[in-house]
């Protein structure tokens, strides 16, 4: 008895049925991956084509498989090239200095000695500083939020500056 012929995915009426069965679910599939429906739309678009492609290499009963892996790698490949794009961009936005390595060693120990000497102010003294000098927050400002007087936060922000001094004398 001879065998069935397997049924191609390049006959036109399977390769319809295989979208028909599969094109919603390999949308959602890459929607919830890349959270862009547009996108998710292209990598339906593109697996569905690749399938075309390489009909003759792939058996209907494997169709299904091909296309979300096809899906995943593209998704994947477009990760890797945004990686590639933010490092380019980060690499890009650092400043290249043209100063002395000593100065950059010099500051960057200064650096360490502030964060360190702020990190030892008094819960209150450091909250009014940073507001103040990071945040750029004015002292009425910060008495409103902090629900103190502006008095206080002068007091405190006096207190900060004062210890600061005596642990960084170079301030």
């Amino acid at each position: 008895m001879p065998e069935a012929p397997e049924l191609s995915v390049c006959e036109e009426a399977q390769f319809d049925q295989v979208f028909t069965l599969h094109a919603e679910v390999l949308r959602n599939f890459c929607y919830y991956k890349c959270k862009d429906l547009d996108q998710a739309e292209d990598y339906v678009q593109e697996a569905f084509l690749r399938l075309w492609k390489n009909c003759a290499k792939v058996p209907l009963g494997k169709a299904k498989s091909f296309l979300f892996k096809v899906a995943q790698n593209l998704f994947l490949h477009q990760v890797e090239h945004q990686k590639v794009v933010q490092k380019y961009l980060r690499r890009q936005a650092q400043p290249i200095s043209m100063e002395h390595p000593q100065f950059q060693i010099e500051e960057q120990e200064l650096l360490n000695r502030l964060e360190e000497a702020i990190a030892n102010l008094s819960e209150k003294q450091r909250t009014v500083f940073l507001l103040h000098r990071m945040d750029g927050k004015s002292y009425k400002e910060i008495a409103e939020m902090l629900d103190i007087s502006v008095k206080s936060v002068e007091k405190r922000m006096h207190r900060a500056l004062l210890v600061l001094r005596n642990c960084i004398p170079q301030l």
